[in-house]
């Protein structure tokens, strides 16, 4: 579950969660938890001791209810089954049989074939249906992690170009930088090897924690202190919840961070921007003026920005509210920084957002087994393949990434497309040539057009997708 970081301004104590699943209470989690815990075979153990229990003192001479006209015991198994799946559910039978035999079996009793053979198949199809859905779960979970880190990419991008427009007709001649400049200069520090990189960083099984590895800090305070005119500010690192006292980067005089700080103290409760002026919680010994959270597209928190000191007539909505957009631009990119510098080094005039969205999809392969996949179509430099190469471009899915370049010879579009199997890769095909045929009368064949594919998570992003290229005839 994905905390969307609170908006200066807003109810900082309120934060607002993203649940694809509705919003479950309490009782209803207890009762049908979405992934089995590892504590779940004690608990199905004491829950048939306590059912079994209760059986038997409800009827000593027939625990079992045999003789009650209907299996109502078996229902104890079905519940077992339902939440925690086929194997626990079996368990929860192995207990019933086994309290048959030491009531009913000892006293030579007949075994009741059909009551038991019953009860433990319905256990079963109960089970295979926990199971199933217990994996379409933990499935949709993982999807929409991806589609919340992209959703809060394309709304930081958005709001930039939102508060472009507004900032133009503003002070266009006052202003050293613009927005647009603001997104290219964040992009290359996010990727610069602007510190030592981590022992083990460019392995392809290591994990490198975005919080050890901050490239361009100390250009990155700069280009912002420029952007939104702060005079004495610091970055200081945020590790399991408590802020270093090292700064990553200083400008203007030194001075240190009290962790203890008001502002410190409510940026790591809210996740959001903080001042001393706020109007809901106003604060009056505080030794900083603005309090800034740096937070990547998952939620983590990955260092704050401690401002001594900026004009007055910038300590304003619009400002604080671009201040906390570029940190967060910013850290995205961090988040995946290694991976996508790998991709950009080894793929000449790759974009920045499909490299970075190539790397979110090869980490989500690994982590959750989702399938992404990558489509390559070739058109012949001609007037017929240029139209065919347009026509197909206007009929991309709306969550696919595209990546036109053109040869001496080809056309080429490269089509990223997330959560997509070689099912769906192929209904792609089918329904752009569904469309040719509607358009011009022609398939994939008749139109020149060739088509090569390649499934994210086989191997390293950078060199999959050069071999792509290489196939497809670009010479990167």
């Amino acid at each position: 579950m994905n905390t969307v970081p609170a908006q200066p301004g807003a109810n900082a104590s309120k934060p607002r969660y993203a649940n694809p699943f509705g919003h479950l209470g309490a009782v209803r989690r207890l009762v049908a938890p979405a992934v089995a815990r590892p504590f779940a075979v004690v608990e199905t153990v004491v829950f048939m001791l306590v059912v079994l229990a209760i059986s038997w003192a409800f009827n000593h001479d027939d625990p079992l209810l045999l003789r009650s006209g209907y299996p109502w015991l078996w229902f104890a198994p079905l519940v077992v089954a339902l939440r925690y799946g086929t194997l626990l559910g079996l368990l929860a039978s192995v207990m019933m049989i086994g309290t048959w035999q030491v009531f009913a079996g000892a006293a030579g009793a007949a075994w009741p074939v059909l009551y038991f053979t019953g009860g433990v198949l319905q256990t079963i199809v109960a089970g295979h249906f926990g199971d199933t859905w217990a994996s379409r779960t933990v499935r949709a979970s993982a999807i929409n992690d991806y589609l919340n880190d992209r959703l809060v990419a394309i709304t930081n991008t958005h709001y930039l170009m939102r508060l472009s427009h507004e900032r133009l007709e503003k002070d266009l001649l006052s202003k050293p930088t613009t927005l647009r400049d603001s997104i290219t200069e964040l992009r290359r520090l996010s990727v610069a090897h602007g510190l030592e990189t981590p022992v083990g960083a460019h392995d392809a099984d290591a994990d490198v924690d975005p919080q050890r590895e901050m490239p361009g800090a100390q250009e990155l305070l700069q280009f912002v202190a420029q952007a939104c005119q702060i005079e004495v500010a610091g970055l200081f690192a945020v590790h399991g919840g408590r802020v270093e006292r090292e700064a990553l980067a200083r400008l203007g005089d030194a001075f240190d961070l009290d962790p203890h700080d008001e502002l410190v103290k409510r940026v790591l409760e809210t996740m959001a921007v903080s001042h001393v002026k706020s109007e809901d919680r106003p604060v009056a010994n505080s030794k900083l003026l603005v309090c800034a959270p740096l937070i990547a597209a998952d939620g983590q928190l990955l260092a704050l920005l401690a401002i001594r000191r900026m004009p007055f007539l910038s300590l304003n909505f619009d400002n604080l509210q671009l201040l906390l957009v570029l940190l967060g631009y910013y850290a995205d990119g961090v988040e995946h920084s290694q991976q996508v510098r790998d991709i950009l080094e080894q793929v000449q005039g790759c974009p920045y957002e499909f490299a970075l969205d190539m790397s979110r999809l090869t980490r989500l392969q690994r982590t959750s087994g989702i399938a992404s996949s990558l489509v390559a179509l070739t058109f012949p430099r001609d007037e017929s393949g240029d139209s065919f190469f347009e026509h197909v471009m206007r009929r991309r899915r709306s969550l696919d990434l595209m990546w036109p370049m053109k040869t001496a010879t080809h056309s080429v579009l490269v089509n990223l497309m997330p959560a997509t199997d070689e099912t769906g890769v192929d209904g792609y095909l089918a329904r752009i040539e569904a469309s040719l045929d509607a358009q011009f009368n022609l398939d994939l064949e008749g139109a020149r057009v060739g088509v090569h594919t390649l499934h994210i998570g086989g191997m390293e992003p950078g060199p999959a997708l050069q071999r792509l290229l290489k196939r497809s005839g670009v010479d990167v």
